[in-house]
């Protein structure tokens, strides 16, 4: 399941089922809604993208190479789990 913005309707739904066997969930905006509103799902990806700009060399299109730049993200997927992992859990009790 891949969660999408209203932009990316259109052929591209059925070209991931068909072709990577993925569905493509649209997440659109009601008509009615005015300024900012929180979609269902929208926040993970916004917070996904928010993780990854905190690394400097990723908030720009800095690497040659696809290789390069998904090493960079896993670097910077890599310090977000151990920031997350070394938190101290508060006591039970």
């Amino acid at each position: 399941m891949v969660w999408a913005d209203g932009g990316y309707t259109g052929s591209l739904v059925e070209y991931c089922l068909a072709a990577l066997a993925l569905v493509l969930a649209i997440v659109k905006r009601s008509d009615d809604m005015r300024g900012f509103v929180v979609l269902p799902k929208r926040w993970i990806v916004e917070r996904f993208f928010a993780h990854l700009m905190r690394s400097r060399r990723l908030a720009r299109d800095f690497e040659r190479s696809t290789g390069s730049a998904e090493a960079m993200i896993y670097w910077s997927m890599t310090l977000l789990m151990t920031r997350h992992l070394a938190r101290p859990r508060p006591s039970r009790g």
